[in-house]
């Protein structure tokens, strides 16, 4: 029996798609990502990320929070609150962040 992945899954997936349709990945590695691989520890490697990093990250690559958080299919103001440090990103807010922080905005373009 198959277990249906959760969101966060849904969402790597869905990104490492687009990567390959945008050509930042080729087809070989696109092909060895898979459920199985990144299993339930992969999902917990996220790292907490400061408010000021977020903010950091933001006008790194020069986007108000309106147009960050329509890339991030975020709220304006759950961006503002992330920036001061009121709320903690988790869940896929946090992996889209990560991969951000590791990979720079591009990679979700």
């Amino acid at each position: 029996m198959t277990k249906k992945p959760n969101r966060v899954v849904e969402a790597i997936l869905e990104m490492a798609d687009d990567q390959l349709r945008s050509g930042l990945m080729d087809k070989a590695e696109h092909e060895k990502i898979t459920i199985r691989h990144l299993g339930p520890q992969a999902l917990s490697t996220a790292e907490p990320i400061s408010g000021e990093e977020i903010r950091t990250l933001r006008e790194r690559a020069h986007l108000s929070q309106a147009v960050f958080a329509r890339y991030l299919n975020l709220t304006v103001g759950y961006v503002s609150q992330l920036e001061r440090g009121t709320k903690q990103p988790k869940g896929p807010a946090l992996t889209l962040l990560n991969v951000i922080r590791h990979k720079g905005f591009e990679a979700i373009l």
